[in-house]
């Protein structure tokens, strides 16, 4: 198995419109989709983009805000109330290949596979797994890289 990019970093957020804007007006970066909820996981996302330093898409930044107090990601905001980095997302080109690779190394998958954001397959491994990392894992095929 392979690991591929980096894919995005997930960031809650307590409140998406002023994170929004402060990724816009501090830093520069450009929203790259409109927010929109996902209730099935309980979360508001949007995505901006970093500027690659040769004028290319360098790497996405979700914005994560929980849609209500049973959000998954309600516990972080409650222990970070400004907000903070939540996981690291890397990309796969096959997402159950992916599975059983981690699997065989002992690391526990938190829950199915799901589609996640971008509308492709992803899984969660446990931070304790993971040097302390929330990690998401997404399936990518070759011909987005």
């Amino acid at each position: 198995m392979k690991l591929g990019r980096l894919n995005h970093v997930g960031v809650a957020v307590p409140s998406m419109h002023a994170a929004i804007a402060q990724y816009r007006d501090v830093l520069g970066v450009e929203l790259i989709t409109q927010p929109f909820d996902m209730p099935e996981q309980g979360v508001k996302v949007a995505f901006v983009n970093t500027p690659g330093q040769d004028g290319t898409a360098g790497t996405q930044i979700e914005l994560i805000e929980p849609l209500g107090a049973d959000s998954p990601i309600a516990g972080f905001i409650a222990k970070n109330p400004a907000g903070g980095q939540h996981h690291l997302c890397y990309e796969v080109e096959d997402i159950e290949a992916a599975r059983v690779w981690f699997e065989g190394q002992g690391k526990r998958i938190l829950g199915p596979t799901r589609i996640g954001a971008h509308g492709t397959p992803i899984f969660f491994l446990h931070p304790k797994d993971m040097l302390g990392q929330l990690t998401e894992i997404m399936e990518t095929p070759r011909e987005q890289h």
